[in-house]
């Protein structure tokens, strides 16, 4: 899951410091935004082939950890 995770870079002089794959000025969320379109993995890479299947997989795995955490209630 570490090789999948370090596909996810974050620099804070591209796309506003937003987490994007590979370095590339592909963001997580437009690969999350393109899923929730209904897109399959299959025609996401077809659409943006510089994209690799692990990709999406790193894509979804950090949006994953993200939205785990725990919430504390005061």
């Amino acid at each position: 899951m570490a090789e999948l995770l370090a596909r996810i870079t974050v620099n804070p002089k591209q796309c506003g410091g937003r987490p994007c794959i590979r370095g590339m000025r592909i963001r997580v969320s437009d690969v999350l935004d393109l899923f929730a379109a209904g897109l399959s993995s299959e025609q996401i890479l077809a659409e943006m082939p510089d994209l690799e299947a692990n990709d999406l997989k790193a894509a979804l795995l950090y949006a994953s950890r993200k939205f785990n955490h725990p919430v504390l209630v005061a």
